[in-house]
C-alpha cells in the first residue's frame, strides 16, 4: 500500500495498520461431500506466466495445509512440470495424465484478478463513541482538529481468487470458494494465508471431517 499526502492522524494510522488483509468472500459445497483419506488431491494454481513464483508457492502451501489434515495431496507443478497442461492439451489427456498419478480430485487456484485501486482516507472516521465528561475545551479542539485535518490518498493491491474442487470420478465440482487478499506484504504471506483460510473453510463446510 502506498499513501499519498503526511495528514495522518491517530486513527489514521490505525487505517493503515489494518489495510492489509485476507478474507473469504463466498463459498460453497455439495450436500454430504467429505474428502477422503485414500484420495489423492491434485492442487493446481493458474496464475500469469508472470507470477510463476506464486504459482508455486500457492499450490505447496495448499499441499501442505491438506497433508496437516491427513489428506493425500500434491502440486501439480511439482508432479508434471510447468508446462504439463497447456491450452492444446484436451480434456481427454488431461484426465489420462491425472489419473495415471492415482488422482481422485482436483484443487483448483485461479488467480480472477489482480488490481490496483486508490482511495481517499479520511483523517477520522465517523463512530459511535461512549459518553464525554470531561471539559468543553479538550472535547471541542480534539473533534475540531479532527474534522479540518485532511486525508490522504492510498493504494491498494487487491488479488481476487478461486479454489473449485472437482472430484474426478463424478465428473462434478463438490466445493467452491473465494477469497480477496488486499496488500500482501509478499508473496510467502500470500500463499501461506490463502491456504490457511481455505483448509479452515473445507473443516467449517465438513468437507474435511474432523478428528
Amino acid at each position: 500500500m502506498k499513501k499519498i499526502g503526511l495528514f495522518i492522524t491517530g486513527a489514521g494510522l490505525l487505517l493503515l495498520g489494518a489495510c492489509t488483509s485476507t478474507k473469504l468472500t463466498s463459498s460453497w459445497k455439495t450436500n454430504d461431500a467429505q474428502l477422503q483419506k485414500d484420495k489423492k488431491i491434485m492442487v493446481m494454481a493458474l496464475v500469469p506466466q508472470r507470477e510463476k513464483q506464486l504459482r508455486a508457492l500457492m499450490e505447496d502451501n495448499l499441499v501442505a495445509e491438506l497433508q496437516k489434515e491427513g489428506l493425500n495431496a500434491a502440486s501439480a507443478l511439482r508432479t508434471y512440470g510447468p508446462d504439463a497442461f497447456g491450452d492444446k492439451t484436451d480434456e481427454k489427456a488431461a484426465l489420462r495424465q491425472l489419473r495415471n498419478s492415482d488422482a481422485s480430485q482436483v484443487l483448483t487456484v485461479v488467480l480472477l484478478n489482480k488490481a490496483r485501486e486508490r482511495d481517499f482516507v479520511p483523517s477520522s472516521p465517523y463512530g459511535p463513541y461512549g459518553p464525554y465528561y470531561g471539559g468543553f475545551w479538550p472535547y471541542y479542539s480534539r473533534w475540531y482538529g479532527a474534522m479540518y485535518q485532511p486525508g490522504y490518498y492510498q493504494t491498494n493491491t487487491r488479488y481476487n481468487w478461486q479454489s473449485n474442487l472437482y472430484d474426478l470420478d463424478q465428473r462434478k465440482l463438490i466445493y467452491s470458494a473465494q477469497t480477496q487478499s488486499v496488500d500482501p506484504p509478499t508473496a510467502v504471506r500470500q500463499a501461506y494465508l490463502y491456504a490457511k483460510l481455505i483448509v479452515k473453510d473445507m473443516t467449517k463446510q465438513q468437507l474435511i471431517a474432523q478428528n
